[in-house]
């Protein structure tokens, strides 16, 4: 993930902004619109890519054990999806860090794009299933009552682990951008948002076909994790820096 002679790396941006007016914004006023349709369209691509790639390996190597006979698919199957969750992760943070790498390190977004992602996504499913332990260990038929405060909680549970995915990004962001300790929680917003499409989608899930339905919501789920980031990365002001002469 190199820059050639053509595109502009981080110091260069850094002084081509420091004459302009708008400088002590990270992405340019005049590079906003194609920044934002250029890292919304790259995470979107991530995301299909990544996924199909992730369920491919997760597939190829199932199929592999099973053929190979092995006794332990019990045991295997947590290391074939942390290996698929990997392979996605570092394919979604990549498309993103092709668009990054004119304003930052692209190495460092994407390092950190993926460990914060694999994090979040370990820890949001943790909670949930903790959740849904507690949920089973009533030993009783769940009142739509409690089926709401269990659901509302593993919600909750969902959108606070974007917040490791927001921590890893700040800690290369806050290298480049000054007052960006906010962008620990962009993520959890766009999970949010994420969290209110499907609420929203479950209302129709009656009235559509399951393939138009799951295919809305990736959809949509990969939109929201390309505008919601762009717009905040646009927010971001550079951080300046110190030119001495001695």
């Amino acid at each position: 993930m190199q820059t050639n002679s053509n595109n502009p790396n981080p110091s260069n941006v850094a002084a081509t902004n420091s004459n302009s007016p708008s400088g002590k914004l990270l992405i340019p006023r005049s590079q906003r619109r194609k920044f934002f349709l250029m890292f919304t369209s790259m995470t979107v691509l991530g995301w299909v890519v990544g996924g199909v790639a992730s369920l491919a390996v997760e597939r190829i190597l199932t199929s592999y054990l099973a053929a190979a006979g092995s006794l332990q698919m019990h045991t295997w199957s947590y290391s074939i999806r942390l290996l698929s969750n990997i392979v996605f992760a570092m394919i979604f943070a990549a498309d993103q860090a092709l668009v990054m790498r004119r304003y930052l390190s692209g190495w460092r977004w994407m390092i950190a794009t993926s460990i914060g992602w694999l994090t979040a996504d370990y820890v949001g499913t943790a909670w949930i299933n903790y959740i849904s332990s507690i949920a089973s260990s009533l030993n009783e038929t769940l009142s739509p009552e409690l089926v709401i405060i269990f659901g509302f909680l593993s919600t909750i549970a969902y959108i606070f682990s974007g917040v490791w995915l927001g921590l890893l990004q700040w800690l290369v962001v806050r290298r480049y951008t000054s007052k960006s300790w906010w962008w620990s929680f962009v993520p959890a917003i766009a999970f949010f948002l994420i969290s209110v499409l499907v609420w929203l989608l479950s209302f129709v899930q009656n009235f559509i076909p399951e393939a138009i339905l799951y295919g809305s919501q990736q959809g949509f789920t990969a939109i929201i994790l390309g505008v919601v980031p762009a717009i905040g990365l646009c927010s971001l002001k550079r951080r300046l820096q110190r030119q001495t002469q001695v």
